[in-house]
């Protein structure tokens, strides 16, 4: 005996038997009928699995509530930002999110100072601080992995950040470097 008709329980049928009615009713509720496309096809999307695994015991009314909650988030949305139309010159000149060739210069200029003060550290404040701030170690790996007391990694780091610190906050000296102006290295 075949099976009686039922109400539309695939995706297709559902979409053809819906899609006018739901983007008049999106349509209504937020005045705007690109809007209303938008959200009726997140809306389909998001009820697409249940409909076609045949979890949704009432497909349309599953789709009705999920486009009425995205539109009311839609909405939400609106009255926390506002969008305002505006001029597309006005757009043209707004400031862009990437920085300007200022900052990437000064950018650029810092990394090179930062690498050089590295550079100068001596041999075993240097390997310790890259080894912590780098591959990201903890004091007691680095330690394991240099063969040394765990006291020492620490002194080494703490003596490569001050001498970083103190390169870093002079003007550039060329002459000099970290380890020399130290008074007492450790």
């Amino acid at each position: 005996m075949p099976d009686a008709p039922q109400k539309p329980r695939d995706f297709a049928a559902l979409y053809r038997a819906t899609v006018t009615p739901l983007r008049r009713y999106l349509n209504r509720m937020l005045g705007n009928q690109e809007d209303a496309q938008d959200v009726a096809h997140d809306a389909y999307l998001r009820v697409r699995p249940d409909i076609e695994s045949q979890r949704a015991i009432k497909p349309e009314a599953l789709l009705y509530t999920t486009a009425r909650r995205l539109a009311l988030n839609q909405i939400k949305r609106r009255r926390i930002t506002p969008v305002a139309i505006i001029d597309s010159s006005v757009t043209e000149m707004a400031a862009s999110a990437s920085p300007g060739v200022v900052q990437q210069v000064v950018a650029r200029q810092e990394l090179q100072q930062l690498e050089q003060a590295i550079a100068q550290l001596p041999e075993g404040c240097r390997t310790v601080l890259l080894m912590r701030k780098i591959e990201l170690l903890s004091h007691q790996e680095i330690a394991d992995r240099l063969g040394i007391a765990i006291s020492t990694v620490e002194k080494q780091h703490a003596r490569a950040l001050r001498l970083l610190r103190a390169s870093l906050a002079r003007p550039e000296n060329p002459g000099s470097t970290p380890a020399q102006s130290e008074v007492n290295p450790s």
